[in-house]
């Protein structure tokens, strides 16, 4: 399922592993060290991170909106699924 992370960017739900804050040192030191692996995608359009997305393939999104606000949309869609009786299946096949 697709999800709005704010601004016209989308990410895939099921790909996220983690939905953080960019306040803490370690998180800090990780968006590093993704920005010099190069594999940070940017979709804050020049506003203020306010949380960072882990995904599975190691790529880390940063996005403008807060990590509560994206939980609630991927649990959303995650519950629209469910009430849709789509549980589990995968749109490629």
């Amino acid at each position: 399922m697709l999800i709005h992370i704010g601004f016209g960017n989308i990410v895939n739900s099921s790909k996220i592993i983690a939905i953080v804050s960019p306040d803490s040192a370690p998180v800090k030191r990780m968006v590093q060290s993704a920005r010099e692996k190069g594999t940070v995608i940017d979709a804050t359009q020049g506003r203020k991170t306010k949380s960072v997305l882990v995904m599975e393939n190691s790529q880390v999104v940063l996005s403008a909106l807060l990590p509560e606000t994206i939980a609630g949309r991927v649990q959303g869609s995650a519950q629209t699924r469910e009430d849709s009786g789509v549980e589990g299946t995968d749109e490629r096949e």
